[in-house]
């Protein structure tokens, strides 16, 4: 291309750009101008608040005032009512009802009960249902425990029918061989008690398929007037357990007025037989009794001394039913005469008559006791074995003997 035509061209078209930089419209006319636009901004106060509604012009109610809370009514409490006074014949005392339905002595003042109370008679916790005999393996796996029966018989003898109540005041009842269904004289037989003696024990045992061996101690005390029964039973590494028994001395025999048992700690019962009831150290409720009840301890005394006055009154066969008192509760217990055996003790053969106390048919957890007492020993304890309803058993057999 000739340079003057290349020259040409390059002017043509700065003019054209010189044109577009300045903004003149193509084609000479105002239509592509560009506008120019201008912005402005300004503060916008907000909306005023709507005005506030008008007041009621109706006054305040004001709150009502607090009624005045009506005062309770009370009961007037019951009058006391008086002990009945003790009779002066040998008859037995009157039925009792059960502690927990008992009204209030005259030292003792009546709670006050609101009117529209309505609170259930609480039940009458029965102690274990066993002998008072010296030993009970099963009551402690770490001590065989004395007089007691097993734990496992707690839940069978949680509580006491309230139709045991007045058979606990009747007094030693005797029956004779083959007299089921008669009625059992309460006419207290003679007594004869023995002199004052120390034995000793040897005993056998097994609580949970665990065999023992222990030794056992019976101190008996009388002076005519007073007695005294102290029993204690040691095995080692595993403690001892000890039952006592105090009280007078009566023409129909022992008159407890406390029984103790002691392990860890010690449970009492007080008798008061001027009111017909016996009080316990454990929290439970009294319990009713009568003439010619015993603990678990002078039981065995007292059957001695039964038997020992009239042995010809208890040919084999015969039943003995006595009220006897634990550390929580009273029962009725009878003893059967088996009849007499001689035994081979420790001590040497010994002459002896045998009774048992079998299970009751409606206690499940109750305990099998066999007593023998020697007929030359003023009917002494020389023998008594327990056995509990899952085979645990305690056996005590009379080492040696001497006087106090």
């Amino acid at each position: 291309m000739p340079r003057r035509a290349l020259l040409l061209l390059t002017a043509v078209v700065l003019a054209l750009h010189w044109l577009v930089l300045v903004g003149l419209p193509r084609g000479g006319t105002d239509q592509g101008a560009p506008q120019r636009l201008a912005f402005h901004t300004r503060m916008v106060e907000p909306p005023p608040p709507p005005p506030p509604p008008p007041e009621s012009q109706a006054a305040p109610v004001p709150p009502p005032a607090p009624k005045p809370r009506p005062r309770p009514v009370r009961k007037p409490p019951p009058p006391p009512v008086e002990a009945p006074l003790p009779t002066q014949h040998p008859e037995p005392a009157p039925a009792m009802e059960a502690p927990a339905q008992t009204a209030p002595s005259p030292a003792e003042p009546p709670a006050e009960v609101p009117a529209d109370s309505s609170a259930p008679t609480p039940e009458v916790p029965a102690d274990a249902a066993a002998p008072s005999a010296p030993l009970s393996p099963a009551s402690d796996p770490a001590m065989p425990a004395m007089a007691e029966a097993s734990s496992a018989s707690a839940p069978a003898a949680a509580s006491q029918p309230a139709q045991e109540a007045p058979a606990l005041t009747a007094g030693v009842e005797i029956l004779p061989p083959g007299a089921a269904g008669a009625v059992a004289g309460t006419e207290p037989p003679p007594v004869r008690l023995p002199p004052s003696a120390r034995l000793a024990f040897d005993v056998t045992g097994e609580v949970k398929k665990f065999h023992y061996n222990a030794s056992a101690e019976l101190l008996w005390r009388q002076d005519g007037t007073q007695y005294e029964a102290r029993q204690q039973i040691k095995a080692f590494l595993l403690g001892a357990r000890s039952q006592s028994s105090v009280g007078q001395i009566t023409p129909q025999g022992l008159r407890p007025t406390r029984f103790g048992d002691k392990s860890r700690s010690e449970r009492a019962a007080h008798f008061d037989f001027e009111r017909g009831e016996v009080i316990f150290s454990a929290n439970a409720p009294r319990a009713a009794i009568g003439s010619g009840a015993q603990d678990r301890l002078s039981v065995f005394i007292q059957l001695g001394a039964l038997l020992a006055a009239a042995p010809e009154r208890y040919p084999p066969g015969t039943r003995i039913t006595l009220t006897t008192v634990g550390a929580r509760s009273a029962e009725r217990w009878t003893f059967t005469v088996e009849g007499p055996q001689t035994l081979e003790l420790p001590a040497g053969s010994t002459p002896a008559l045998k009774l048992q106390r079998l299970p009751r048919p409606d206690q499940r957890y109750d305990q099998k006791a066999e007593l023998w007492l020697g007929t030359d020993m003023g009917y002494l304890p020389v023998r008594i074995r327990l056995t509990q309803a899952n085979g645990d058993f305690a056996d005590l057999s009379l080492s040696h003997h001497d006087t106090p």
